[in-house]
């Protein structure tokens, strides 16, 4: 294949020496283009994030909800009992405690969390070094590898361009984030993530992942989708993942600090046996299946031989999660022995009855509509008369 190069470009490429390519990222260096990515990893053609002037940091907002797993609080006992060095596993980590948070010593190695967890809400805060030293990828580097597989880019990115997809805040390799909004360095940036790991099922995804991310207060990462664990250089490669990871911090060699790490667990993805989003037919009927026998349970105790109706409404409700022929013939039979209890009723006494009238009409209309009664259920006709009879549903 015959390659054409024209002066200026045959210049500029002699002008990036291998020396530079370590700090900037060579043209000659991560994945290509392919047929679903327009972009290299790490290309430097990539517009560059937008800027975006960060709100100001708002210590009540940062501060761990109810039900949070601390992960770092600001003190060394956290530090010491809930991370361990990542290469020699089970050992103290060497970062130290500065001004509380804790700080990357240099060529020491990544750090973990003990606590291993899966899809959550996590809430990190970290600051690149206030002396400003290096450029591009070679200032102010750590990394937040979620389950110590995807990792959200820390990078001081302040007046300091790099490739797009390895900015701060960037899913690393994989998506630039929408902004910078970073502040000065020395300044403690905040992020907020959302983490879904990606389902799949006999080999095949039936859920990709997805991650938002939230810096300073502003949108960088609107659920950008994750085919797999993120790299250097290589593209994701789609593929399953464990359910739980540690949270991993990275040595870039720069001493970046990090304080007030928590996290809150999210639910599984349907797929994975969660409930958030559809389920497949076998999992709902499953679930169904529970919610009517919790419902009955409820409705078991809540029977009184002298108020029929006391456990009507648990049994007629849990009729459309799971249908069982006894059940429907108790609450027929309820139905019509209240509904000619009624009927009995001097026109004098009726009045009282409104309200309650009025809803169980409500409850056999909605049950006839989804067929679990039959529509021309007697209760419910002998039920419309007496309302009609009544004037019941005009309004005042």
């Amino acid at each position: 294949m015959k390659i054409h190069f024209g002066l200026a470009t045959f210049c500029s490429l002699l002008a990036l020496t291998p020396a530079s390519y370590a700090s900037t990222g060579s043209p000659f260096y991560g994945d290509p283009p392919n047929e679903t990515h327009p972009w290299a990893v790490h290309d430097w053609n990539r517009p560059q994030p937008p800027r975006v002037e960060p709100l100001p940091y708002d210590a009540a907002k940062a501060q761990p909800p109810a039900g949070a797993v601390v992960l770092f609080d600001g003190t060394a006992e956290s530090l010491s009992s809930k991370w361990e060095a990542d290469k020699n596993g089970h050992e103290p980590t060497k970062w130290v405690m500065r001004d509380g948070a804790m700080e990357c010593t240099p060529g020491s190695g990544y750090i973990r969390t003990k606590e291993q967890f899966g899809d959550c809400q996590l809430h990190v805060e970290w600051a690149s070094p206030v002396k400003v030293q290096g450029e591009s990828q070679g200032r102010g580097n750590s990394g937040v590898f979620l389950m110590g597989l995807v990792e959200i880019q820390v990078l001081d990115n302040y007046n300091n361009p790099t490739y797009a997809d390895g900015f701060a805040c960037s899913v690393y390799g994989v998506q630039p984030p929408l902004a910078n909004a970073l502040r000065p360095p020395g300044e403690f940036q905040s992020e907020d993530i959302t983490f879904h790991r990606p389902i799949y099922q006999d080999g095949k995804c039936v859920q990709p992942g997805w991650v938002t991310v939230y810096c300073n207060g502003v949108l960088v990462q609107d659920r950008t989708q994750l085919e797999g664990p993120t790299g250097h250089m290589v593209r994701s490669k789609p593929g399953p993942m464990p359910e739980t990871g540690p949270l991993k911090l990275q040595d870039h060699g720069n001493p970046v600090r990090f304080r007030n790490i928590w996290y809150l667990p999210l639910p599984s993805a349907a797929p994975a046996g969660g409930y958030n989003g559809p389920m497949t037919a076998e999992a709902a009927a499953a679930k169904r299946k529970e919610i009517a026998a919790d419902l009955r349970a409820d409705a078991a105790k809540l029977a009184n031989p002298d108020q029929p109706m006391a456990d009507f409404y648990r049994l007629a409700e849990s009729l459309y999660y799971e249908k069982d022929q006894a059940i429907l013939t108790k609450v027929e039979q309820t139905a019509g022995q209240y509904v000619a209890s009624l009927k009995a009723l001097p026109t004098e006494q009726l009045a009282a009855r409104k309200n309650e009238a009025k809803h169980l009409r409500d409850v056999l209309k909605y049950l006839a509509r989804w067929k679990v009664t039959e529509a021309d259920f007697t209760a419910q006709a002998d039920l419309d008369k007496i309302i009609q009879s009544q004037n019941w549903d005009k309004k005042n």
